[in-house]
């Protein structure tokens, strides 16, 4: 080979080395603008990737396996009663229990009425008027005691006469002072001890129902502050024991007092269910003589004074 021949070689190779040269520039230059354009990538997906919202998770059903019904009972039961609810409720029960022992009570007394005899009725019915005329003639006694003291030429006499006549009325009613008069009396036996001190008590506040002015129970003054207690095989009426028969000296009407003994359910049906018996006889003079000593009371004075 000659010396042209080794030139041109050496400058072929020199071509090719600047070719391989230029290429390996190219392929760095071309990585380096890989690299630097990654990051601008990156930085640009990280934001878009934070603002995405994240899926929520899909609320799970926590016993999936229960049906509507089983929800419902579930929802109802333990029941959740607040303070005011429980409150309320009380108070209805309250009214409802009072309305329904209205009602039976209500109940007891028609079917009392409802069982009764035609003459029973009859005798209720007239006691019942007996009771309005009563009322309207101490209404009339009223009125006609004012007419006199406006009238009367000389009223302070006429107020004396009137104070004295009260006096008197009202010291048959506190037992101060002895009553005669139309009325009755009634025994009651008790061979088998039954009879019981609410069972006189009874006896005594139906004939002051019925009118009785007067009463007196074997030697003791029946007034408004007797009591009656059970006292073994006796009763006692105002701590003075007594004992069977009862007798009791009633002045009042003979056609109210008796008839309201004998109403149906009444005083002398109650004593036969429990095996004893009363007697009742009318009369026109029946003397009442048991008397109670007057008390002063302690704090009470006339506003006169």
């Amino acid at each position: 080979m000659s010396e042209h021949d080794d030139k041109r070689a050496e400058e072929h190779d020199g071509k090719r080395a600047e070719e391989h040269g230029d290429t390996r520039e190219e392929r760095r230059g071309s990585g380096s603008g890989l690299r630097k354009e990654l990051p601008r990538e990156v930085s640009a997906s990280v934001p878009a990737a934070q603002e995405a919202p994240e899926p929520e998770p899909e609320a799970e059903d926590p016993e999936p396996g229960l049906t509507g019904r089983q929800r419902l009972v579930q929802g109802l039961w333990p029941p959740r009663v607040s303070r005011a609810q429980l409150i309320v409720a009380v108070l209805l029960f309250g009214l409802g229990f009072g309305l329904a022992v209205q009602v039976a009570s209500n109940s007891d007394s028609d079917s009392a009425l409802r069982g009764a005899r035609q003459e029973d009725l009859v005798r209720i019915l007239d006691e019942l008027d007996d009771r309005t005329q009563r009322l309207e003639d101490e209404k009339q006694g009223l009125e006609k005691q004012r007419d006199e003291l406006e009238n009367s030429s000389d009223q302070a006499e006429e107020a004396r006469k009137q104070t004295i006549e009260k006096e008197r009325q009202l010291g048959i009613l506190a037992g101060t002072v002895a009553a005669q008069g139309p009325g009755i009396t009634m025994t009651i036996e008790d061979t088998k001890g039954t009879v019981e001190a609410d069972m006189l008590l009874d006896a005594i506040q139906e004939l002051r129902a019925a009118g009785a002015e007067a009463i007196q129970v074997n030697g003791v003054r029946v007034v408004a502050g007797t009591y009656l207690t059970d006292s073994g095989k006796g009763v006692s009426v105002d701590g003075n024991k007594i004992t069977a028969p009862y007798r009791f000296k009633v002045i009042g009407k003979p056609q109210d007092l008796e008839p309201a003994l004998n109403i149906p359910g009444g005083v002398v049906q109650t004593l036969e269910k429990e095996q004893a018996t009363a007697t009742i006889e009318r009369s026109t003079k029946i003397v009442v003589d048991a008397l109670r000593a007057a008390k002063r009371p302690d704090y009470a004075r006339s506003s006169s004074q």
